[in-house]
């Protein structure tokens, strides 16, 4: 258990790392496209598309990091005002619901890359990107999230990791 935690720990961090360098390259396409347009007046076809969809795969992508830290939006008063044996049960449910959402999103993730695929579809630009590449970051990114949960799940059952963070010493 704790070799398969570990392991999803460090693809998670692998993801995250892999998202901020997308938006350092994002940023630095940005200001190219902006010397380009208005200093040098010249054409710029690709740069809005590419920073769109490396922004989209970047969001996704670095998905299973925020949860890996905990960096998620999360509500926490009804965890402060519940005994401790409930607050594992609410984040236990939390957790399984979400991981049953992220497999879904991850089944159809993998469904619209297939067709894309296999039509060959392009994006209606100039540029004409294959829609397989910038698809493909929503099943890497659920999938890995996906695993992110499981060993979750792990850690709260296993008690590696407390519900919500908090101790049992911090229930009302």
């Amino acid at each position: 258990m704790d070799r398969y935690i570990r392991m999803v720990a460090s693809v998670s961090r692998a993801c995250g790392v892999t998202a901020a360098v997308m938006i350092v390259i994002s940023v630095l396409v940005v200001c190219q496209m902006v010397v380009m347009r208005y200093g040098l007046e010249a054409s710029t076809y690709w740069q809005t598309e590419f920073v769109t969809y490396l922004l989209l795969a970047a969001t996704f992508i670095g998905s299973p990091y925020v949860l890996l830290t905990k960096g998620h939006v999360n509500v926490e008063l009804l965890p402060v005002y519940i005994s401790h044996r409930n607050r594992f049960y609410l984040a236990l449910f939390a957790a399984i619901f979400s991981l049953l959402v992220t497999l879904v999103i991850t089944w159809s993730g993998f469904e619209i890359l297939a067709k894309a695929w296999q039509r060959d579809w392009v994006s209606d630009t100039i540029w004409s990107v294959r829609m397989w590449i910038p698809y493909l970051a929503m099943p890497v990114g659920f999938g890995v999230m996906a695993l992110q949960y499981i060993a979750d799940i792990i850690s709260l059952l296993t008690g590696r990791e407390q519900p919500f963070g908090m101790s049992p010493e911090e229930s009302e």
